[in-house]
């Protein structure tokens, strides 16, 4: 399907130590040598290797120093022949070693092609691709070790053996069909159940990892509500250990949606300090309002915060409303105040002196989701393709057993577990479509 040779710088643009420009294809070496002076030419010196020697240009004349990384297919990131070049980390360099590259028939890699090699050879399945991105773009502990935890293929020996048990009871349904004269049964209908029953079991365990796993891929996404002054950016600074947000005695001081990260316990929180809500007939402040409704709707916490010299309960219920209670903490801010006693708020906070900050992000991991049931070793649904497929996969097992239970043909129960197979080799890639692997490698960047 390749059958060109490709090329990319793989290292971030500016200026730096060191970059590293990728070439993989089959004519890798004769091109590199072409371009090159080495003791030995790197067509005769073996995989998993360093070489020095220099780039030259047209003329003769040396562009840069360089290693030459040797990877020999298919023992290589793409399953190709594969050449890393390291430079000195100078755009003007590279862009040359580039320029070089292209005078002798190399093409400029699209994003993601090495890796969408790496998968067309074999060399990972298609969760594993994903993964690699995820890798890359990691913002905290918990989404790299997540990441780390796909890429070495957990998710994936999870799907393979599923799928095995799938086609396994399949083929024999199938070969009952062969002898439907002789009425031969090659499955018990009995064992069958069972089977399918545990497919859907072990299934049912990978959907219910999705809410915690979209939490460490993506992070928590927590909006600060509340009217205008009730504290939401004095908390919100302080939470960062820094002035991010305008402190104002004077209300409507936050006109739009201010987003930062931080992470409790290696998990990403982003944090939306939003405008405060209330009726305003100034035009950039109902905007603000606006978006500030629309980032409470898509949160996954809402800090409700009020004033604890002034709280007013019913000025929240028409928001209320439009919140799942479940996603709520209700916190009272500024009890640094002298204030009357006021109960029925999960935390109590100062956002001057630090009082019940550490209350505050420990309800806020809580809500968050549970942990403590997943480790390193636990494969976890983090991509919302494959929930999808998974959540198709587990309605045609469904389908299989109320057709077994109402005694159907053979025909009807392989067809939905044929299905139900097909919907989990999406994950892995075995059964693929264009569209979906252009969709997946167009996130990638130029160079991966």
């Amino acid at each position: 399907m390749f059958d060109d040779t490709i090329a990319a710088i793989a290292t971030p643009p500016g200026a730096g130590a060191i970059a590293i420009i990728r070439v993989s294809g089959k004519d890798t070496f004769a091109v590199v040598d072409a371009i090159s002076v080495t003791k030995k030419k790197l067509r005769d010196c073996a995989s998993h290797t360093i070489h020095y020697g220099t780039i030259t240009a047209v003329d003769g004349e040396v562009i840069d120093d360089v290693l030459f990384s040797i990877f020999r297919g298919p023992r290589s990131y793409t399953g190709e022949d594969v050449i890393e070049i390291s430079t000195h980390g100078n755009q003007l360099i590279t862009a040359k070693v580039m320029e070089r590259l292209i005078q002798n028939d190399v093409r400029v890699a699209e994003p993601g092609e090495f890796t969408r090699r790496a998968y067309i050879n074999g060399r990972i399945d298609l969760s594993q691709a994903e993964a690699v991105i995820d890798v890359i773009s990691a913002r905290s502990d918990a989404s790299l070790r997540g990441a780390r935890n796909q890429l070495d293929g957990l998710l994936s020996q999870k799907i393979s053996a599923l799928r095995e048990r799938l086609i396994h009871a399949s083929s024999l349904l199938e070969l009952e069909l062969d002898f439907a004269e002789e009425d031969i049964e090659f499955v018990d209908r009995s064992v069958l159940q069972q089977t399918v029953c545990e497919v859907i079991e072990e299934i049912a365990k990978l959907l219910a990892t999705y809410s915690f796993g979209r939490v460490i891929r993506d992070g928590v996404h927590v909006a600060l509500v509340g009217k205008p002054n009730v504290g939401k950016s004095s908390l919100l600074n302080y939470l960062l250990k820094e002035s991010r947000a305008i402190v104002s005695e004077i209300p409507g001081t936050t006109r739009d949606v201010i987003r930062e990260e931080m992470t409790i316990n290696g998990i990403l929180f982003r944090i939306y300090d939003t405008a405060g809500i209330r009726d305003t007939e100034d035009i950039i402040e109902m905007e603000g309002v606006k978006r500030s409704m629309d980032t409470i709707r898509s949160a996954d916490i809402v800090l409700l915060i009020e004033d604890a010299l002034g709280p007013d309960d019913d000025s929240y219920n028409e928001l209320l409303n439009h919140i799942s209670a479940k996603k709520i903490i209700r916190v009272l801010n500024k009890i640094d105040k002298p204030h009357e006693e006021h109960a029925g708020y999960e935390v109590y906070t100062s956002a001057k002196t630090g009082e019940g900050i550490n209350i505050l992000l420990e309800a806020m991991k809580r809500h968050a989701g549970d942990t403590g049931t997943y480790t390193e070793k636990t494969a976890i649904v983090t991509n919302a393709r494959h929930y999808h497929s998974l959540s198709r996969a587990n309605e045609f097992l469904h389908h299989a057993l109320s057709s077994g239970s109402s005694h159907l043909s053979p025909e009807f129960i392989s067809v939905d577990l044929r299905n139900a197979e097909a919907a989990l080799s999406e994950i892995i890639g075995v059964v693929s479509t264009d569209d979906i692997l252009n969709n997946i490698f167009a996130k990638f960047c130029i160079g991966k």
